[in-house]
């Protein structure tokens, strides 16, 4: 068995560098067989350095993956699969990994193609949207979730939905060595003829040390010879922003309670063997940690682990690391009940001696070798359960299952008696941005749709809102506003083409709906009124909008010469700019790909249904395919970010990614299986959706489960937190397509079987 480790690693100084290398010589300890530590495993290591070389890597260290750069995650995914590993495991803490909380971990998980162990060395009691999402997906994409406490395995069942059978607990290592007889530490001025209290690891204010030093002045009274010792450097993240001020802070405070001669720093980095003198040299290892969210302390797991009495602060690793009389605990900044549990632990040495005993004792099953023969068995389950599951996906057509129950939640949230607010804070409707003609348009279509589908009375009471918006923005010529004011003013006199094309395609919609006679009528009406300016489009987005609402409306009047001869002209005028720009290997209508792009095709597929002309149908096809090349070669929908488009001979944007992209795609997907009737389509269409759902660049999805809404864009560093209506109604809207296109592909697989049959 072969593995890759993916972390940080020595020497840089970091706790979960020094935890995998330690993880690494667990595992390899096992193995006395293999002729080096190492033979056939390696490390794909974390730097927090722009700089490759900065940090002199041992040996198996093969790969290195500059924390800020997403593109070395997917570099290093590609070297891990073309290895011969068998399983990875991977250390997880937000801070080592790059983007929002980390995010950029998600797409190098999602490109394993081999058994994957998660090591979760945190786990919040309450996660920020986007580190929720991290989890949840590290846990999908993992054979194994290890955590180290049981206060962990709680948080990740209620708080995260994570099946308990995923979640496996192997508590901290600790070093397998036994102090040695001759002490080199107990001849150091700070521990000879002392009683030492000791504290170590990196220095930064969340330790609360300074409630060591309050409670100093009641034990020196008594016991004159203590010395507290803080041993280890500064953390690197405080030295570069305070500098010493916290160090400096704590030696004024001893200076000002007159104990100043009782207080020692080291300063220095130990070796795990120098940690093991000073841990026995100590009387008393002290943990007085500020609050109780720390689900792993590996200072703390060493000191147990080296048979020390600690006593700590109730943070949560604590009070289960140090239960059945291990350890002692006292109250969050405490200082008076510290001092009164040392002086009690000095004044009985048997006490004393006890809790050492009962730490050792316990400590001996969390030495390395144990536990790294821990991991070698959860691994060995991971490769022999593993079944490609990534692929499985991929390739699956259609999995109803994974999509979120439909729901209007955050679409009523954000409507009220005018229209649809455009924007807004997270989840909360922002009144201050007003309202738009292109949200209220897609709002009526959504509305239309899930009425449609299952009769639904909340939709059907928000049709009369969106198509009454529409009315009131329309001008008296015929032609449309688009923004309006919370105070309900109008905030432009003409709105653009883009917001006129949504508008026709939103009426054509309804009046081709079978039902609702009345609403139908007002529709025709608001539609014959804009068809004036039908003639004055010039931009093809606006034109393809308007084309497909023309479609729409000739399914219901296809004798309307007028309008027929209208959606002709359009078509023209769409073909004419595909002829002049099209060459061999740039099958589009434009120099570049800009927005809602997929829109394009999406038109002349519904042209082609009404007029049946083969010449835009095979046009529809190849901007299709041409489209599909640029944005699903990857096997999931990127499209094209809004940082500076697409044009030829230049980079592909990858971010922004926006929700109005992905369902341009799903819609013109399902438009091609109306016509064509081939599953490809299908699998696109619903390879498109998932998108919302996290198969894309990030592995983060879009759809909020808790306000059910939809992120308003996809991010180099994260998600755009903020669910504005736009974002919102192109996920319903690709939703409750997908339904339709699920219920349509189950219909004539019906009636072909059965043609097939009376055949």
């Amino acid at each position: 068995m072969k593995i890759a480790y993916i972390s940080t690693y020595p020497p840089r100084e970091c706790g979960i560098a020094t935890f995998n290398q330690n993880l690494v010589r667990a595992v390899a300890s096992n193995f006395p067989e293999r002729e080096t530590l190492l033979k056939g495993d390696f490390v794909v290591a974390l730097t927090d350095s722009e700089d490759l070389q900065e940090y002199e890597y041992p040996e198996e260290v093969k790969y290195v993956v500059r924390q800020n750069h997403q593109k070395d995650y997917i570099r290093a995914a590609n070297y891990v699969n073309t290895s011969a590993a068998d399983v990875c495991i991977m250390e997880h803490e937000f801070g080592i990994y790059g983007g929002e909380s980390g995010i950029y971990i998600l797409p190098f998980i999602n490109r394993l193609e081999k058994p994957l162990i998660s090591i979760l060395h945190t786990v919040l009691k309450e996660p920020s949207y986007v580190q929720r999402i991290i989890i949840r997906e590290i846990a999908d994409q993992s054979a194994k979730i290890i955590v180290m406490s049981n206060r962990a395995v709680e948080f990740l069942t209620k708080n995260y939905d994570i099946p308990a059978e995923k979640i496996q607990i192997i508590e901290h290592g600790v070093p397998d060595v036994e102090a040695s007889e001759i002490n080199p530490v107990k001849s150091l001025s700070q521990f000879k003829n002392r009683k030492v209290l000791l504290t170590f690891g990196l220095i930064s204010r969340n330790k609360g040390l300074e409630t060591v030093v309050k409670a100093l002045p009641k034990i020196v009274a008594k016991h004159p010879d203590v010395m507290y010792v803080i041993l280890g450097n500064t953390h690197p993240g405080v030295l570069k922003n305070s500098g010493e001020e916290y160090r400096d802070h704590l030696k004024s405070l001893a200076a000002q309670l007159g104990v100043s001669q009782n207080l020692s720093f080291i300063n220095k980095f130990v070796t795990e063997e120098e940690l093991i003198h000073y841990l026995s040299a100590a009387e008393i290892y002290v943990t007085p940690y500020l609050n109780e969210a720390q689900i792993t302390s590996g200072t703390l797991s060493y000191a147990v682990g080296a048979g020390s009495a600690v006593v700590s602060t109730p943070y949560w690793h604590a009070t289960e690391l140090l239960d059945h009389n291990r350890g002692h605990l006292f109250d969050f900044k405490n200082a008076d009940q510290l001092g009164d549990i040392i002086l009690e632990l000095l004044d009985n040495p048997e006490n004393l001696n006890e809790l050492k005993q009962n730490a050792y004792e316990y400590g001996l099953h969390l030495r390395w070798p144990v536990v790294g023969s821990d991991y070698i068995k959860v691994a060995q389950e991971a490769i022999y359960e593993h079944d490609f599951r990534d692929k499985i996906l991929k390739n699956s057509i259609v999995d109803p299952e994974i999509m979120p129950k439909f729901s209007l939640a955050h679409v009523v949230r954000l409507t009220d008696d005018t229209g649809i607010v455009q924007h807004a804070k997270y989840g909360i409707p922002n009144l201050k941005e007003g309202y738009c003609l292109d949200d209220n348009a897609r709002a009526l279509i959504m509305a239309l749709m899930a009425y449609e589908r299952n009769n639904s009375k909340e939709a059907y009471d928000l049709l009369p809102i969106y198509l009454s918006y529409i009315h009131y923005m329309q001008t008296e010529d015929g032609n449309f506003r688009n923004f309006l004011s919370f105070s309900r003013q109008y905030l432009d006199e003409v709105g653009s083409e883009d917001s006129f094309g949504r508008t026709i395609w939103a009426l054509g919609h309804l009046i081709g709906c079978t039902s609702r006679n009345s609403y139908r009528e007002f529709a025709t009406e608001i539609f014959h009124r804009s068809f004036p300016h039908f003639k004055n489009l010039r931009y093809l987005r606006g034109i393809a909008n308007t084309i497909i609402g023309i479609s729409l409306y000739l399914n219901v009047y296809p004798t309307d010469e007028g309008m027929v001869k209208e959606l002709v002209r359009l078509t023209d005028m769409l073909m004419s700019a595909y002829d002049n720009v099209q060459t061999e290997d740039w099958q589009w209508f434009e120099d570049g790909l800009t927005y809602d792009n997929a829109i394009l095709p999406l038109a002349l597929l519904h042209s082609c249904e009404i007029t049946g002309n083969e010449t835009v149908k095979k046009v529809a096809l190849k901007t299709m395919a041409f489209l599909d090349n640029l944005t699903l070669s990857n096997g999931y929908l990127s499209p094209v970010g809004n940082d500076g488009w697409y044009y030829k001979g230049k980079a592909f944007p990858v971010y922004d990614q926006q929700a109005i992209e992905t369902m341009a795609m799903v819609l013109m997907h399902f438009q091609a299986y109306k016509t064509f009737r081939k599953p490809e389509y299908i699998e696109k269409m619903f390879l498109c959706y998932r998108w919302f759902l996290g198969e894309n660049t990030l592995r983060a999805p879009l759809y909020d489960h808790e306000t059910k809404g939809c992120c308003d864009g996809l991010l180099p560093t994260g998600i755009n937190r903020n669910q504005g209506a736009e974002s919102t109604l192109a996920y319903l809207i690709s939703h409750l397509t997908v339904l339709k296109a699920f219920e349509l592909e189950y219909e004539y697989n019906k009636f072909t079987q059965k043609l097939h049959s009376a055949k």
